[in-house]
This record gives structure tokens, sequence and C-alpha cells, in this order.
């Protein structure tokens, strides 16, 4: 199945294959700012619809995970990360998907803080 999604202003449009059955929210300093709820997918399961440098990139800390935002609007639609396993992987924040039920998914809480 796929879903669309898109920052708040559309500047960053996507659509994501796969069914998400559970999704992560983490309490890291920016995770627990932005309040996103997260879906792992492998990174060619995300196809950007608008150009990649219609986002914009944030690093911090390790400097692992490239969190992408919309400098038009603010949103954080998606992170980009290489897994423990070495894969590349989408981190797509549920909140930005059309036709999903969040409330419906269960929710792990990850202690990104003391990472």
């Amino acid at each position: 199945m796929s879903h669309k999604g898109s920052c708040h202003c559309g500047r960053i449009a996507f659509e994501v294959e796969g069914e998400p059955t559970g999704v992560m929210a983490c309490n890291c300093s920016i995770c627990q700012r932005k309040g996103g709820l997260m879906w792992f997918v492998p990174v060619e399961d995300l196809h950007l619809k608008t150009p990649a440098e219609n986002a914009s990139t944030y690093l911090f800390n390790k400097h692992a995970i490239s969190h992408r935002f919309c400098p038009e609007c603010g949103m954080h639609p998606y992170a980009e990360a290489i897994a423990p396993d070495g894969r590349a992987m989408a981190a797509i924040n549920v909140r930005c998907l059309e036709d999903i039920d969040i409330d419906a998914l269960p929710v792990t809480h990850y202690d990104g803080r003391s990472r």
C-alpha cells in the first residue's frame, strides 16, 4: 500500500510504500520538541514527489541522522539514517501522512535522551 505525505505547505511531498503497524516516540532533545511519531522504512520505499533540494537538513550530536524539514513551513516530515545493520532507512513522521489513523497505531517509547 502507498501513503501520501507532505509538509504543511506542500513544498515537500512524498509517497511511502508499506503499512505502519506501530510507531516510535523518542525523547531525545530534538524529537521531544518536534513531537513526531516515526515509522521506519527502507529508504527505497520513500519516493519524493518534489525535488530533494526543497527540504533542508538539520544534523546534531553525532550527525548520524539527517533530519529533513521544510524551510518554508518548518514541518519535519522525515529523516534519513543508516540502521545498525547497515541498511539505509527513512523515518517517516506519520503525523505528516494524509490517510493514517495515528490513534490506532501502537507507540513504542524510545529513550533517546540517554543515548
